[in-house]
């Protein structure tokens, strides 16, 4: 299966959306961070962008909630155009039934786990989900390092999810470029998160062509 790439909005340009978006319409989805500035020490946007740029894309939108009881808003962010939400394992008491709810919505549901949390967590779960995000840094901001020990974790994540047959993608988001993309291939990424790796540079377009071209050779 070829790796799936996913451009995080937060590293865009926010006073050129619509032009940023177009240049990864060649992406497999657009990567949505939203962040409360309660569960992670950061405020991004609402249901309000999404909404916005919902018309300006043909992408799947993958929203990821990083906000505290995401419970509360799963039906706004669902109407919004998100065709993924991806909640949290540590910022709900009730992930299953967060779970339900996203699923009631008709879409994909996924869950995140933070570097420090195991992936043994997701055991009775793991059936219910559509994608799991392995979070190589610590959330709440761009540009942070790739956390070395999360190539074990996706490794170790990967061989649940085949050794039990589930339909589960693994998502990584944090720190990847193209020097260590191979290696988080390898491990059993499914769909990579990049943000200043491709809208930090000067042609998004060509990077995330050339972090294609890095994936396939793996």
């Amino acid at each position: 299966m070829k790796t799936e790439f996913a451009p995080s909005l937060l590293a865009s340009d926010f006073s050129q959306l619509k032009d940023q978006i177009q240049l990864v319409k060649d992406a497999d989805y657009l990567h949505l961070d939203v962040m409360d500035g309660h569960y992670v020490p950061n405020i991004t946007f609402g249901p309000g962008l999404i909404s916005a740029i919902r018309k300006h894309s043909q992408l799947p939108f993958d929203t990821h909630l990083m906000i505290s009881k995401p419970e509360r808003y799963i039906k706004e962010f669902a109407e919004a155009g998100s065709d993924i939400l991806t909640v949290h394992l540590e910022a709900t008491d009730h992930i299953h039934r967060v779970i339900q709810l996203i699923k009631e919505q008709g879409i994909k549901a996924g869950v995140s786990l933070n570097p420090a949390t195991p992936v043994e967590s997701l055991e009775f779960i793991l059936p219910e989900l559509d994608q799991v995000l392995i979070m190589s840094v610590n959330p709440g901001f761009g540009g942070q390092s790739y956390i070395p020990q999360m190539t074990a974790k996706i490794a170790k994540l990967k061989r649940m999810i085949v050794e039990n047959n589930y339909q589960c993608k693994i998502e990584v988001d944090g720190g990847i470029k193209n020097h260590n993309l191979q290696e988080i291939v390898k491990a059993g990424a499914d769909i990579i998160v990049a943000g200043s790796a491709i809208f930090g540079s000067a042609d998004p377009a060509q990077a995330l062509a050339e972090m294609r071209s890095t994936a396939a050779d793996v």
